[in-house]
């Protein structure tokens, strides 16, 4: 099975996605799984929207903790509690915004899988990296970052 993901970014506040998914329920998506990334105050609305479809939603980000002191992150066990199926983690531009790194990444991923959610793990190397040649070592460096899992896709 072929599986399309759309990470939407800073995009689509819970008025666009609204309309987005209306639309998306309507689209013809015959042998392919389908993920919808929405930010975090549009994820409600993707949920109630897309709920009786096969489209999945996922969380842009997941902490690792189930609870705690971490201003600003999101628990896997909120994100079930809301619909939310799985979480993307380790993309691109949480690396080198935000100052994730192998680590932390691999354990927002453990904790995802741990609470039952379906996991997009991103790994890839920067252009400075490929222009050194380091993109095999980089990729095999993150996907070891990541442990064996059914519900673990690497992008």
């Amino acid at each position: 099975m072929k599986l399309i993901a759309g990470n939407w970014k800073m995009y689509k506040g819970p008025g666009a996605a609204a309309e987005f998914c209306l639309g998306l329920r309507e689209a013809e998506l015959e042998g392919v799984d389908v993920v919808v990334a929405p930010p975090f105050v549009s994820l409600a609305v993707a949920v109630q929207l897309l709920a009786g479809t096969e489209i999945a939603v996922a969380a842009q980000n997941v902490h690792w903790e189930e609870e705690g002191a971490y201003t600003g992150e999101i628990s896997p066990a909120m994100l079930l509690e809301l619909g939310v199926y799985g979480a993307i983690v380790g993309h691109s531009e949480r690396r080198q915004h935000f100052g994730e790194n192998d680590e932390s990444v691999g354990k927002r991923a453990r904790g995802a899988l741990a609470a039952g959610m379906f996991v997009i793990g991103c790994v890839g190397e920067t252009e400075e990296e490929r222009e050194r040649g380091e993109t095999e070592s980089v990729l095999q460096r993150q996907v070891s970052a990541f442990e064996a899992d059914d519900n673990l896709v690497l992008a």
